[in-house]
């Protein structure tokens, strides 16, 4: 029964993720987000999160925008808010971490430098 029952919760988390991440990307794409990648970190050793959602925002007040619809949307379809948000004091790059999907919000410049695709390059990368 055991076996089971961790069966079915990891079948969950799974399923969760996968519907959070989705959420996301729908977000994103609703609001215009330029440049959605899905960089699939499962199969990366010593990494403890299973994707980078990455997007570029046209502005500052874009990013906000971007940012609190994904807040929005993550909590009204499926009842999830990131454990943390970073970057919302400068709006060059925005973090929204839930837990086993870190999104990353860029205004282009910054995204240029950090290049976090290219880091990561070893990844499987799905753009949107």
């Amino acid at each position: 029964m055991a076996v089971s029952r961790k069966k079915a919760a990891e079948k969950a988390e799974i399923s969760t993720n996968q519907n959070i991440k989705d959420i996301i990307i729908q977000a994103l794409m609703e609001k215009l987000g330029r440049d959605i990648v899905d960089i699939d970190m499962k199969g990366m050793d010593n990494v403890i999160f299973d994707d980078f959602i990455v997007c570029t925002a046209t502005s500052k007040p874009h990013a906000e925008t971007l940012c609190d619809y994904v807040r929005e949307l993550a909590w009204k379809v499926a009842h999830q808010k990131p454990y943390f948000v970073e970057g919302l004091e400068n709006k060059e790059w925005i973090i929204l971490d839930f837990f086993n999907v870190i999104v990353h919000i860029f205004l282009q410049e910054t995204r240029d430098f950090y290049n976090l695709e290219n880091l990561w390059s070893d990844a499987e990368i799905t753009r949107f």
